[in-house]
């Protein structure tokens, strides 16, 4: 098996990739999906799982905070993903991404939302 050139080009004047690469940001998009899919379930759970008698406003903002972060990690994921992958065609450099803030806001902002919750209980 020989490995690609890396300097040879496709028809269109972008750099062919070595494998490597394409996959190792495969991986950091299926991460992603992942992180995604966790908070999808965590948002069913809280608003399947949690006795609604008394905090029934807190379960359905931390339900919809956990489900409206999962679809923007989603969707982020699937944006940075084609940004790498032209990025690195090109041979630019590599792109910043808005997940990890977008995520550490969503997350701070639900655990606040389940931390009330819970001292109101």
């Amino acid at each position: 098996m020989t490995l690609p050139n890396p300097d040879a080009e496709s028809e269109e004047g972008e750099e062919e990739l070595d494998y490597r690469f394409t996959l190792a940001n495969e991986r950091t998009f299926l991460a992603w999906m992942r992180t995604s899919l966790g908070l999808l379930a965590g948002g069913v759970a809280v608003h399947t799982l949690v006795d609604p008698s008394r905090i029934a406003g807190f379960r359905r903002a931390i339900a919809l905070s956990c489900l409206v972060l999962a679809a923007m990690v989603a969707l982020g994921a699937y944006v940075h993903w084609r940004r790498v992958g032209l990025a690195m065609r090109r041979g630019g450099p590599l792109p910043d991404t808005i997940l990890v803030p977008i995520l550490t806001v969503g997350i701070a902002t639900v655990t606040v939302l389940a931390g009330v919750a819970v001292l109101l209980r």
